[in-house]
């Protein structure tokens, strides 16, 4: 099969390689497409070692060609949108059966740029931030493929007002598309916004951006920390003074909630699969690349030079 390898010089190139077998609970995918995400800058950059020559891609479509042990035989022929470890820029991938959803008549291009975006957006507005009908939500990099769909969530969950904060006045016109109240630009970020406070905040960012929403969260509002796409410098939250205000920093990672509850994930990613193909939630993909054209799309997601969700074509 053809695949893209990541080599030692954090370079991709495209090779010829052996199908991987599938094993006990997982599946094997013929990939469709295959969603490109921050975790291949993450994987590229080191952050995330890998023994390389190492085959990348963590959100793949398709349909199912085999099952290992321990999964229901039916499956096989499933059109699925699937979440892995690795592996999903090649033209087949193995993944748990449990993270292989089944996506009905949703297009094979749309599923892939769901991907672990739409799990992800799910949980941080439903079950992190809890948003409840008529709070006010801040979301960073409102741009981004979880931003975008984030929007739409706090939307469906009753959010009263949603501000998104983001790199380019570009990204703010793109953002505006999917429902914000109001758009500031990073550097107009917490200035701009004078004494309003929110209930929730969305940060993938961190350092002093998470520093400074913190002191815009409204009495018993929830900061959720989801990555640190801007610095890895500690944040300092004191908890007394987040006791006397009734605030939170809450947490995400979807990566380890997918090896240690991979039923909650999928839950959700189920429940993102069925907004979208009830219409509720628009997916954007706004860039498709080649196998052979890897390398430009994670560097352009890398230089924060793209919007909504970039996709690789492998079939």
């Amino acid at each position: 099969m053809k695949a893209v390898l990541l080599d030692a010089a954090d370079r991709y190139q495209v090779a010829d390689m052996d199908e991987p077998t599938v094993g006990p609970g997982e599946v094997a995918i013929r990939v469709a497409y295959a969603g490109i995400q921050w975790g291949d800058t993450m994987v590229r950059d080191g952050h995330f070692p890998v023994p390389r020559p190492f085959v990348p891609g963590f959100e793949a479509s398709g349909h199912i060609v085999a099952v290992g042990h321990g999964v229901d035989p039916s499956r096989v022929g499933e059109p699925v949108a699937a979440l892995t470890t690795g592996g999903a820029y090649a033209e087949v991938v193995v993944a748990p059966a449990v993270l292989t959803m089944d996506v009905g008549d949703i297009s094979l291009r749309t599923a892939a740029g769901l991907g672990w975006g739409g799990p992800t957006a799910y949980d941080l507005i439903n079950t992190a931030a809890h948003v409840r009908p008529g709070e006010s939500v801040l979301i960073h990099a409102a741009a981004g493929g979880v931003g975008t769909l984030a929007a739409q969530f706090a939307r469906l969950a009753g959010a009263g007002r949603i501000v998104g904060v983001v790199g380019s006045t570009a990204r703010a016109t793109y953002a505006a598309r999917f429902g914000y109240d109001r758009i500031l630009l990073r550097e107009e970020f917490p200035a701009a916004l004078g004494d309003e406070k929110f209930d929730s905040i969305l940060d993938p960012v961190g350092g002093q951006t998470r520093q400074a929403g913190l002191e815009q969260l409204a009495p018993h509002g929830r900061l959720v920390a989801y990555g640190n796409l801007g610095t890895y410098e500690p944040v300092l939250a004191g908890a007394n003074d987040l006791l006397m205000r009734g605030t939170s920093l809450v947490t995400y990672n979807s990566n380890l909630l997918s090896q240690t509850h991979p039923e909650r994930l999928a839950d959700s990613a189920y429940r993102a699969v069925s907004l979208v193909a009830d219409g509720r939630i628009r997916v954007d993909i706004t860039a498709e690349y080649d196998m052979a054209d890897l390398a430009t799309g994670v560097q352009l997601l890398a230089e924060g030079a793209t919007h909504g969700k970039s996709i690789l074509r492998v079939a």
